[in-house]
């Protein structure tokens, strides 16, 4: 009994083995070929969602740190003209009362690198003009302060970057420890080329730099000729000044255009040219055009930056992101 059951048993399985079905190597193949496709499609969607949260990054990293610039020039802009004034007062800093107004000198016309006017703006001279390197010497020649490596490129062609502003504006401070208790402050926004990547691949861009320099000028009693004041961006003599400081790099144009009441565009702006129209000016439009650090777009495509009113228009054939910035600036301490 116990020797069919057994048998039986050895049977049944057998015959239940017959039935099992494997996979042929076709089937197995075909599967790998599936699997393939589906992890392709998988990278190729990851790919492209990742290379398009890079460019919203990429792109919004150049709008946060244009924002940082513009709100600076901003800011000094509005103080362009500022004169401080104490009036009647009865404050005593070493025995001598604090003057009413300022008793600074005011060089008005003449050498944009000496005026007080309170805005020169020099238009698209490139490295040119816009390096002339005030805190290197401050003198109209002031390219023989730079070495060629610092000129680099574009001293020949149609280059116009960068257009380049000197501000002044007053402030005062009674304790000043000098006896300068008036101050009067020059900031200078000026753009300088700069060149990276390989012989093979050159990267050219410019970078935004500023200087803050202060008039030193002594108080004198009454009826005294004052000393003639200089220019300083000695730290020494200036604590809060600084000079030739980087304040944004990857740049690719800086461009100001000044309005009169009327709107009007006033095209020239410089204190040696025409000091009266500086006075004209209620508003300045800036425009800074921002380039991405690194290539941006897969393939190259051609791409056209227009300049404030329709001009300086600038052609460009690589990968890169440019963003331009423009914002209107109303001069509140310029005119009657």
């Amino acid at each position: 009994m116990n020797q069919q059951v057994w048998e039986t048993e050895e049977m049944l399985v057998a015959k239940f083995k017959k039935h099992i079905s494997g996979l042929t190597l076709i089937e197995v193949l075909i599967g790998i070929v599936i699997s393939t496709i589906i992890m392709g499609a998988m990278y190729t969607t990851y790919t492209v969602v990742n290379q398009s949260y890079s460019q919203v990054t990429n792109k919004a990293k150049i709008s946060r740190s244009g924002r940082d610039i513009i709100e600076m020039l901003i800011r000094d802009i509005r103080l362009a003209g500022f004169r401080y004034v104490v009036g009647t007062n009865n404050s005593f800093e070493n025995g001598d009362q604090v003057p009413q107004r300022t008793y600074l000198n005011f060089i008005t016309g003449g050498a944009v690198h000496l005026s007080h006017d309170p805005i020169s703006i020099i238009k698209d001279k490139g490295p040119t003009e816009s390096a002339l390197g005030y805190a290197k010497g401050r003198t109209e020649n002031g390219m023989a302060d730079y070495a060629p490596a610092d000129i680099k490129r574009h001293n020949e062609g149609e280059d116009t970057c960068c257009d380049r502003i000197h501000i002044v504006y007053d402030d005062f401070n009674q304790w000043d420890e000098d006896e300068q208790y008036y101050k009067r402050y020059r900031v200078t926004y000026y753009a300088l080329p700069e060149t990276g990547g390989t012989t093979e691949n050159p990267d050219n861009y410019y970078s935004i730099y500023k200087t803050l320099e202060l008039w030193q000028q002594e108080q004198v009693p009454a009826g005294d000729d004052p000393d003639n004041g200089e220019w300083t961006g000695d730290v020494d003599l200036c604590a809060e000044c600084y000079v030739e400081q980087k304040i944004r790099d990857h740049v690719v144009d800086m461009e100001f255009m000044a309005f009169d009441k009327d709107g009007k565009i006033i095209p020239t702006v410089r204190s040696d040219v025409d000091a009266a129209k500086i006075y004209e000016i209620r508003s300045i439009d800036l425009r800074i055009t921002f380039r991405s650090k690194s290539n941006f777009f897969r393939l190259k495509a051609k791409k056209l930056i227009q300049g404030l009113g329709g001009t300086r228009g600038k052609a460009f054939k690589d990968r890169y992101l440019r963003d331009s910035v423009i914002v209107t600036v109303f001069t509140r301490n310029i005119g009657t």
